[in-house]
């Protein structure tokens, strides 16, 4: 039996467009709000008062200060873009793309605050002391630990953080887990673990990844995954995510970010200056009450480099899904999981195309089933059976 590309994109539903709208302005919303509140903190002066605020709450201890002086500012940026937060949740509820209650949310948002704060304050401790200690290249040094706590970060990941929000343990599946190790293996990857991700607690969305470094690297499926998709299925959108491990795509993005953060300290190191220097409003280089001016100029690089960054990353996607091509036994089972997806989670399979240059990391998933079409017409004897 010869298989034949016939399961091509279906049209988006007017409910996935509305939906992916409403994401794409809440989004847009949540970043000039955070901007907004980052060039007032400057403009109005308003940094100032709540330094001094902290060194009061902290009696006079900079380390201390400086980390009441974070939790202050995090906690007013999240209290000003609680009501988009609330809407979000009540927006995932309306679309039922939520199995989630109002608390266990809550409780989230409380964690996810609390984790920002630990691992904004490890940054900024370190930012801050290597400014009072080396003020004339503080930028190179910290760009260096920022660099090295990002490996660090990305390798605990798994372990550490991913529990902290969702339930794993081992897949009880052993004739797919061997499926799905036999596939690492031929992608030279050596995988730690095969984990099941209990998704369904909160979400009615799918999802798959291989996550971690060395020896945190696991292939963790949400249960939602597990429950609606076949093994072909399932190892169709794993062969995709070792695609990127083929294809060295985490150092290589490793390597981006660390040119991108390079212009970004350094930019954040002349913008300091001159505001300290020629314009006297700051105690000096380590006055903490300039962090606002720091998180602006990485505010502004990360939005402005958006489109270019996201185009880099549809390419990458799209050398995932060869691989996946290449390494599956059918193309079938990959658009199938495409569809599935698409209608699990609500995505938009045409978006419009300034909508894909500017927002989407990955091609439009009328333009990946295309190409796996054009694969399956090209090498039909991949697809015999």
């Amino acid at each position: 039996m010869t298989f034949s590309a016939s399961s091509p994109a279906l049209p988006d539903t007017p409910e996935a467009r509305r939906y992916n709208r409403i994401r794409r302005r809440l989004s847009l919303a949540d970043t000039f709000l955070g901007l907004a509140l980052l060039a007032a903190l400057l403009v109005a002066g308003w940094s100032a008062p709540l330094r001094d605020l902290a060194y009061e709450a902290a009696r006079q201890r900079y380390s201390l200060a400086l980390f009441a002086y974070l939790a202050m500012l995090l906690a007013l940026g999240k209290l000003l873009a609680l009501p988009l937060d609330l809407y979000s949740f009540r927006l995932e509820h309306r679309f039922h793309l939520s199995n989630q209650r109002f608390g266990s949310w809550a409780w989230d948002e409380a964690k996810g605050w609390l984790v920002g704060l630990v691992l904004g304050g490890v940054l900024a401790e370190l930012v801050y002391w290597v400014i009072r200690n080396w003020p004339e290249h503080w930028w190179l040094i910290a760009w260096a630990v920022f660099l090295g706590l990002l490996v660090l970060f990305a390798q605990i990941a798994p372990v550490v953080l991913f529990p902290i929000f969702y339930k794993f343990q081992p897949l009880e599946n052993e004739a797919l887990k061997r499926r799905l190790v036999a596939l690492g293996e031929r992608a030279g990857t050596r995988v730690r673990g095969v984990y099941e991700w209990k998704l369904s607690e909160k979400s009615k969305k799918a999802n798959a990844a291989l996550t971690g470094l060395g020896n945190t690297r696991r292939i963790i499926l949400s249960d939602t995954l597990l429950e609606n998709y076949s093994e072909e299925e399932i190892e169709a959108v794993l062969a995709h995510e070792l695609g990127h491990h083929v294809h060295r795509h985490i150092p290589k993005s490793i390597l981006l970010e660390a040119a991108i953060t390079f212009v970004g300290f350094w930019a954040a190191n002349e913008a300091l200056r001159y505001l300290v220097e020629r314009r006297g409003m700051f105690q000096g280089m380590a006055d903490f009450a300039n962090l606002p001016l720091l998180a602006l100029v990485a505010s502004l690089l990360s939005f402005l480099l958006m489109p270019a960054l996201n185009a880099y990353s549809r390419q990458k996607e799209r050398e995932a899904d060869r691989y996946a091509f290449r390494s599956i036994p059918q193309v079938q089972p990959f658009i199938s999981s495409m569809n599935k997806l698409a209608d699990q989670n609500l995505a938009e399979r045409s978006p419009s195309r300034w909508v894909e240059w500017f927002f989407h990391s990955h091609p439009a998933i009328a333009k990946r089933i295309a190409a796996a079409e054009q694969y399956a017409r090209a090498y039909p004897q991949q697809v015999t059976s």
